[in-house]
């Protein structure tokens, strides 16, 4: 995953952490290189915090402008 450029993902699995996050949801990722090469994504979940996740439980998204601008303003 692309992590360094792709600023929002939609999560597609839940599984081990349905608490933490909602399905078909889009999440803000963080950079973090080191999560990269490991596999996985930061990501602000539904605590408000930025955690680490699998990276195979989202699928990285574009956005219009005016999208991206709201998710911003709201994380």
């Amino acid at each position: 995953m692309e992590t360094l450029t792709n600023k929002f993902v939609v999560c597609i699995d839940n599984d081990n952490y349905p608490s933490s996050l909602e399905l078909h949801k889009i999440y803000r990722i963080l950079p973090d290189a080191d999560a990269a090469a490991d596999g996985d994504v930061r990501i602000i979940d539904e605590s408000g915090e930025d955690y680490l996740y699998p990276s195979s439980y989202f699928v990285p998204i574009q956005v219009p402008q005016t999208v991206e601008k709201s998710l911003l303003r709201a994380s």
